[in-house]
């Protein structure tokens, strides 16, 4: 009997690959849209509102993995949700801290308002939507504090397909962005001549990132991407010296020299829409010492201090996990806390209730709780250490001398440390969050303590429960 195979074969071919178009089509089209909304964020210590500024379609579909849409972290100051306007369903949810959260714990804002512009990005819906903000109160419970409803059809919808400002660089890429964690190096101050800087700048600095545990075990994880749109003027503002630039980020921020911030939400957001990210870290053109890390809006660094590849880190630390600073000596913006509530951040804690420590499951049964350590020794140190770095400002010498005390006080704790009968062991260290009393953190050193190289457990496990949310190992 002759056999009809080949015509099967011949017949079914043509169907196969118009079916194979047909569902590449499809899921294509399931990719759904990037929109942000832009809103006004106004207030002072004892009040906020919020009011729409606009609604944007950015230039690039939804980067992240639609099936982890839902965030469970319970991380963040704010929490907002976008949820289907009839059924009520959630669609998407994120948790995030702003600039607007910092600056209202500040001397300032107990004198007069500010506006602040902020950003919610989030996987375009087809239906009519709401937007439920969500903030903290004093007992660290979630409590709505505005709403807005959006119609996917408005004809206000910003809809514009606007010039990029440079071009998109690859410098790590590791699969499609829906199933790797999409990190934007965004470049600050760098003239068109200076871009090849910028390209080994960031180079460098991703390389650092992923010899860091657990990033380094996780670097497969990762897209990263660039940006550098020129700059007329090599540099960022420095406003406490008389320079300003045009640039995103300013030092100064909220008086503190060494703070880099980016006040301009709607100037980064116009760079950031044409790449797909989800983490952002600003790289400033700079010697000066100096970064910043806000949970899920950005990190910044000054990329040409000596210090700048653990400033990298350690900012990139508070942007992507949540981090808190463990450091507790130096000199801040914020007012001391009122009260003793347990902290957000994965990694302090006001041990109100000692037997349910956040991180007890990797402390050790013969680890005391709080956990002794030559706390007085090293608060002294540190308060010389920072007489002197306010005396190396207050003269302006060179950033070489500063420098050069920052490895000084590094070798000085690293000695220090390694002498604690506790060290590189999991407990509760008094000192934390910026205060000395009443927060404890979970190791004697860490990344986000001192300007060591490594992070402490409890770090590195909440950075791997991040990773997890974002991307997805084949």
């Amino acid at each position: 009997m002759k056999s009809n195979f080949g015509y099967v074969d011949t017949m079914i071919k043509p169907i196969l690959s118009a079916l194979a178009l047909l569902l590449l089509s499809a899921a294509t089209q399931a990719v759904p849209q990037t929109m942000r909304l832009d809103y006004y964020h106004t207030g002072d210590a004892k009040q906020e509102m919020f009011s729409v500024d606009r609604v944007v379609i950015e230039p690039l579909p939804w980067p992240g993995d639609l099936s982890k849409a839902i965030d469970g972290t319970n991380l963040g100051k704010y929490f907002f949700e976008v949820r289907d306007q009839k059924s009520k369903r959630a669609l998407y949810s994120r948790g995030f801290a702003s600039i607007y959260g910092e600056w209202e714990t500040t001397d300032e804002a107990k004198t007069m308002l500010r506006t602040f512009s902020e950003s919610l990005r989030f996987p375009a819906p087809e239906a009519p939507f709401e937007i439920v903000l969500k903030k903290r109160d004093v007992k660290n419970y979630w409590r709505d504090i505005w709403s807005t409803s959006i119609d996917p059809r408005d004809i206000f919808i910003d809809r514009s397909t606007p010039r990029a400002p440079a071009t998109l660089i690859p410098i790590q890429k590791m699969g499609e962005p829906a199933t790797k964690v999409d990190l934007l190096l965004l470049g600050d101050g760098y003239t068109a001549r200076e871009t090849k800087k910028f390209v080994a700048d960031a180079r460098r600095l991703v390389a650092v990132l992923f010899a860091t545990s657990p990033f380094k075990e996780h670097a497969s994880d990762f897209n990263v991407w660039g940006l550098c749109p020129p700059a007329a003027q090599s540099g960022i503002s420095r406003p406490s010296t008389g320079v300003y630039r045009d640039s995103l980020a300013t030092y100064d921020a909220f008086g503190s020299e060494r703070y880099v911030l980016s006040f301009d939400n709607r100037a980064l957001r116009k760079v950031a829409q044409f790449a797909p990210y989800e983490f952002i870290e600003i790289l400033a053109n700079g010697r000066t010492y100096g970064g910043g890390g806000i949970f899920n809006l950005y990190s910044t660094v000054a990329v040409d201090n000596a210090f700048a590849n653990y400033v990298f880190v350690h900012e990139f630390g508070h942007h992507f996990a949540g981090l808190a600073d463990e450091y507790y000596t130096s000199a801040v913006s914020y007012a001391p806390a009122t009260e003793r509530i347990e902290p957000w951040e994965p990694n302090a804690t006001a041990m109100l209730d000692p037997a349910n420590l956040k991180w007890k499951e990797l402390v050790s049964p013969d680890t005391p709780i709080p956990t002794p350590w030559n706390k007085d020794e090293f608060e002294k140190y540190s308060r010389e250490i920072q007489k002197r770095r306010a005396e190396i400002r207050k003269q302006k010498l060179p950033e070489s001398v500063m420098e050069a005390l920052f490895r000084e006080e590094l070798q000085h704790e690293q000695s220090m440390f390694h002498r604690e009968k506790y060290y590189g062991r999991v407990g509760a260290f008094e000192g934390s969050i910026y205060e000395a009393k009443g927060y404890y953190r979970p190791e004697i050193d860490c990344i986000m303590f001192t300007r060591t190289n490594h992070f402490c457990a409890v770090c590195r496990r909440a950075i791997e429960r991040i990773v997890g949310l974002y991307s997805r190992r084949s």
